[in-house]
């Protein structure tokens, strides 16, 4: 019988890091949408969700406009 794991509770960046961290990948990524290419409405989107245990790390964050985010998240 296979047996369920207890969700183990992530740890947030604090906010000054969250927004270091967010900064570094808008400026990596040349502030444009990785996907369309836009400069506006720009948003940092986790390619390995959080809730799939992605991490906050800039290897794991990519820009996205606000309309291709909410495509990367089927809305």
């Amino acid at each position: 019988m296979n047996a369920i794991r207890p969700k183990v509770a992530r740890l947030r960046l604090d906010p000054i890091s969250c927004e270091n961290l967010r900064q570094e990948v808008l400026r990596r990524d040349g502030w444009r949408c990785q996907s369309c290419g836009t400069m506006s409405n720009l948003e940092i989107h986790h390619k390995e969700f959080r809730s799939h245990a992605g991490p906050d790390s800039e290897l794991n964050l990519i820009t996205l406009c606000a309309t291709c985010h909410a495509s990367a998240h089927g809305t």
